[in-house]
């Protein structure tokens, strides 16, 4: 099973927006960057916008900006906004909840996966979107137009 790109693409639009403050950045030129469709950038930016992490504007000049500094949005955040789990596991074929034994597998690797996940969560918390952008601009950093 695929698992989502999403968390990765807010997250890689998101160190564009921090490493160019003051300035929009339009869904086209991020989907240039991000090597994606800008209305795959538009959906996940427009759910980073729900959560207060960008702001999106309109117009000749409109584009999407962080609403806050970088150093104040944490991992964990876009995570969250994104709604989805990183860890994916599939469950046992539905006609198969009869069994006890299939019931029993699933709520064990059920607690598993929440466990880790909730460890995952809060790895997430600690880590600031600034850390990641200064680590790649230590790097170079391609300006977009």
């Amino acid at each position: 099973m695929k698992r989502s790109s999403r968390l990765s693409i807010a997250l890689h639009a998101l160190v564009h927006l921090q490493a160019q403050p003051g300035k929009s950045l339009t869904s086209a030129a991020l989907a240039t960057c991000l090597m994606t469709n800008p209305v795959v950038v538009r959906r996940v930016l427009g759910e980073l916008r729900d959560a207060d992490i960008v702001d999106a504007s309109k117009g000749p000049n409109g584009g999407w900006t962080l609403s806050r500094p970088a150093e104040e949005i944490t991992l964990r955040q876009v995570y969250e906004a994104m709604g989805e789990r990183l860890l994916v596991r599939t469950e046992s074929d539905p006609g198969d909840k009869a069994c006890s034994i299939v019931r029993h597998v699933d709520r064990v690797m059920t607690e598993f996966l929440n466990d880790a996940e909730a460890l995952l969560a809060a790895r997430l918390a600690r880590t600031r979107l600034s850390d990641i952008a200064g680590e790649a601009l230590s790097h170079g950093f391609p300006h977009l137009g």
